[in-house]
Parts: structure tokens; C-alpha cells; sequence
């Protein structure tokens, strides 16, 4: 646990009671802060107050006292409406803050040169940061990985010299977070997301490149550049005199981190060598999985790393479970776990790894559906749908003319890999792919995108003849 000792001897409130919520009230207890906390679930509240978490509604305490609301980034801080405890706490003139804004005024405060790594990016930002720390930790380091990804940043070990943090940030935590200051920034890229939670993508992209513009004076900003909101946002920090090193999988740069033939190419001074291959590593498949293994080589040669420390770490990196996790096969027919694809940018990227492709989509959808996967639908032997998204999905089928891809709305997870199963055994191609890559969230069916997942590995799994990978 990291202690929060900036609001010692002070009252803050925690809104929020979560894993990040409920880890945030514990660092601050210990740091030595006086805490108040609430949820809008009554069993949340509950189970605080049995576990000697002290409790209240924030609707009826003196905020005269409260010198911070501590927010959850599950919880709106402006769209589609502020949070009404946002709204009391700024009529109150309290700031609204995050764990990741605690973490970094405990490190401004007590370890202010220790390594710090933050990412973010609308896709590939767990990839990156996972990749990032094993790299790291293959080399000898002490990594300590969290934030989005799993582990809430204040349940790690505290910054020190020579150890490392390593943390995803989403966008709901880079706006909780005015002085987020890494060592290392990555921008991996910015796509339409979140809208309902930003207002307009302008707004989203500018958030996003709050956590690359306020690296720190001797840090560096890495920026993928092959999407316009990036380039310009690369463009500004440079302007702004701080370190960027760009980092492209489209084309190749001058100055900056570049995909050819499947090397990471280090470009600077006019020369360009080779920094690693990436063939064969099937964790790292696709043009998706190479820029995140750029940004993470950059990350790391920015840390200190050289080649010869990188190369064997991009090798034995595992992957991550469900993206692009391959858990079997039966026969020719091999089986993908791609649940973490919630957007349909995210689907494209495990969409252009395959050619021949019985594809199980749908859940809740999200803004834009799937028609700007058209390109892809060639490679799509058949879909299976399901969820809310199955029928509307269906009717961007129909409306692709020569591009029309067979498929069924099997409604339920279950009887779709059934389907695609049969389907993809019974096909003359080579190598038939069943792939669970929704473009969509899954909280129509699902707690979260995991359970999605862990639930597609146990019914294919459970198929007969199947061979785990």
C-alpha cells in the first residue's frame, strides 16, 4: 500500500466503494487523513461500515470541512451530468480528484526522480502497459504494474528509487488527475470512445493528451502518430519543448520509433538501425500488437533498456487474457478470445489477423456500430450475433451489397460458439478461425468484458476434441 500522508490530519470525502474507492480510503486512513465515505449502492455502504470504513451521505455533512472529494472514475465528473456529490463538492469549492492524483503528490512529496510510466490510448493501453512492465521486470527491474489494468495504484508498493511504476490511466482517470506528471508519458492513439462520458471526441482527445503533455521537465513523451489527433498532439509538446519520441507502424520516420518488416526500427540523426523482430511472437500478432510493442520499446529505452535487454523480453512476453488470447484447437479449426474488443477499432485490429474468420459479435452497442469494419468482411466466412447489437448489426449486413457476409443472430454466447464450431469444422479452408471479438461492451449480458471472456474459454473448452493451447 502506498499511504497518502498529503491530507494528514485533514477531512476528505471518498465517493465510491469499489476497488479503487475502497483502496483509496485505506492509503489515506493510514497517511493519516480523516475519511468519510459513500456509495450510491446501500450494500456497498454496508459492507464499508462493517469493515470500520466510517460512513455517510454526502448530502448531509459540513463540506466546509472536507478539503477533497476523492472520486471513483466509474463515476461522471462532467457528461452526461455531473455526479450530484461532484455538484455539492464544487458548490463548496472542494476539489474533485483520483487515486492516480494521489499517488502522484505522494511521489512529488517523497520520491520525486522514482520512475513513473503512465499510458493510455483508446486501444492497446493494457497490452502496452502489461508488455511494459515484463520487459522491465525480464531485464531486472522492480516493476510494479496497476492502475486500469487490475491492481488499483494505491495497492502498490510505494515509489522508491530504482523501482518503477508502470500504470495504465483511462481517460475518467486522467481527468481526476490535474497534475498527472510521469516520467514517461505514452499516447498510443485516439479513436472515437467514450463520448457519452466526454461530450465529443475534441474533448476526449484533449484529455487524453493531458497525460503526455505534462511529462515531467527531464521526461519523455511517446506519441503514436498515425492518427491526426496524436500527430498534433505530438506536435504541441514538442512546441512546448519536452522530449517526444513519435512512434509509427505506417510509415517510416525520421526521428522516431518505426514498424518495417517486422523490426522495431529506432530512427535519429539522420541513420536508423533495427531495435527488435517481432516475428513469430504470437503474442504480439498483428499491426495492432506492433505499435504497442513500439510504444512499450520506447518506454523502455527511455527507462534505460538497450536491444540486447528488449529483444528477450518481447519473446517471452505471454500476452494478455482475452486480447487476441488463443485458448485451443480442434483440428484445423483454431479458437480466439478476443473479448476485450469493446469498440469496433479494437475489433479491426484482431479482424485484419486472420483470413478466414466464423466471427462471434454483439453486446451492448456502442457509438458508430460496425460499419466502419466493412473493409474487413471479406475475411468473414460467417458471424454469429448476439446481444442488443445482434439485430442492428444484422441490418449493416444486409446493407453491404457485395460485401454481404453470411450470418446467424444466435443470440446467447453459448449457442454461438456452438454454431461457429460446426460451422468453422465443417469449412474447406485451411485455417478456419473462430474468433469472439464483439465490438461492443457486454454489460447486456456480462458484469464486464472478463466474465465475456471467461465465459467463452469455458464453452470452448468444453468442447469435444478440443486441445488447450
Amino acid at each position: 500500500m502506498i499511504p497518502v500522508t498529503t491530507f494528514a490530519g485533514k477531512q476528505v470525502a471518498v465517493f465510491g466503494l469499489g476497488g479503487s474507492g475502497l483502496a483509496s480510503v485505506r492509503a489515506l486512513k493510514t497517511g493519516g487523513a480523516e475519511v468519510v465515505a459513500c456509495d450510491d449502492d446501500p450494500k456497498k455502504m454496508v459492507e464499508a461500515a462493517q469493515a470500520g470504513i466510517a460512513t455517510a451521505d454526502l448530502r448531509h455533512i459540513d463540506w466546509s470541512k472536507i478539503a477533497a472529494l476523492v472520486l471513483t472514475p466509474g463515476v461522471p465528473l462532467t457528461h452526461p451530468a455531473p455526479h450530484w456529490s461532484v455538484g455539492l463538492a464544487r458548490a463548496a469549492a472542494v476539489e474533485v480528484i483520483g487515486d492516480i492524483e494521489l499517488f502522484c503528490r505522494e511521489r512529488r512529496r517523497h520520491a520525486p526522480q522514482a520512475p513513473f510510466v503512465a499510458i493510455t490510448g483508446t486501444n492497446g493501453k493494457s497490452t502496452t502497459t502489461a508488455l511494459t512492465a515484463h520487459l522491465l521486470r525480464s531485464a531486472g527491474h522492480d516493476a510494479q504494474l496497476g492502475g486500469n489494468i487490475g491492481t488499483a495504484i494505491l495497492s502498490l508498493e510505494p515509489p522508491r528509487a530504482g523501482r518503477v511504476h508502470v500504470i495504465e490511466v483511462s481517460s475518467y482517470q486522467i481527468d481526476l488527475a490535474p497534475t498527472l506528471d510521469p516520467s514517461v508519458g505514452v499516447l498510443i492513439n485516439v479513436t472515437e470512445d467514450h463520448i457519452d462520458r466526454h461530450g465529443t471526441l475534441r474533448n476526449y482527445a484533449a484529455i487524453k493528451e493531458r497525460l503526455v503533455a505534462g511529462v515531467q521537465e527531464d521526461g519523455t513523451a511517446i506519441v503514436g502518430v498515425d492518427d491526426n489527433w496524436c500527430a498534433a498532439a505530438a506536435d504541441r509538446i514538442e512546441r512546448a519543448a519536452k522530449r517526444v519520441v513519435r512512434v509509427s507502424v505506417r510509415r517510416p520516420l525520421a526521428d522516431g520509433l518505426f514498424i518495417e518488416a517486422e523490426q522495431i526500427v529506432q530512427a535519429a540523426g539522420g541513420s536508423a538501425r533495427a531495435i527488435a523482430h517481432l516475428s513469430g511472437i504470437g503474442s504480439l500478432r498483428g499491426l495492432h500488437n506492433a505499435q504497442n510493442a513500439a510504444c512499450a520499446t520506447g518506454a523502455a529505452l527511455a527507462l534505460g533498456l538497450d536491444a540486447a535487454a528488449i529483444q528477450p523480453g518481447l519473446r517471452s512476453f505471454p500476452g494478455l487474457a482475452h486480447r487476441m488470447e488463443e485458448i485451443g484447437r480442434k483440428g484445423r479449426v483454431l479458437f480466439v478470445n478476443d473479448s476485450k474488443a469493446t469498440n469496433a477499432d479494437s475489433a479491426a485490429q484482431a479482424l485484419a489477423c486472420f483470413t478466414d474468420i466464423f466471427w462471434i459479435a454483439g453486446g451492448q452497442p456502442k457509438t458508430g456500430g460496425i460499419a466502419s469494419l466493412a473493409g474487413f468482411f471479406p475475411r468473414i466466412r460467417k458471424a454469429y450475433l448476439v446481444g442488443e447489437a445482434a439485430e442492428g448489426f444484422a441490418a449493416e449486413f444486409e446493407r453491404q451489397g457485395s460485401q454481404h457476409v453470411p450470418h446467424v443472430v444466435a443470440g446467447t454466447l453459448d449457442r454461438a460458439v456452438a454454431l461457429a464450431a460446426r460451422d468453422a469444422e465443417a469449412a474447406d479452408v485451411a485455417e478456419p478461425v473462430v474468433l469472439l471479438s464483439p465490438a461492443c461492451a457486454s454489460f447486456d449480458q456480462f458484469r464486464n468484458f472478463e466474465v465475456r471472456g471467461d465465459a467463452f474459454r469455458e464453452l470452448v473448452l468444453a468442447l469435444p476434441g478440443i486441445h488447450p493451447k
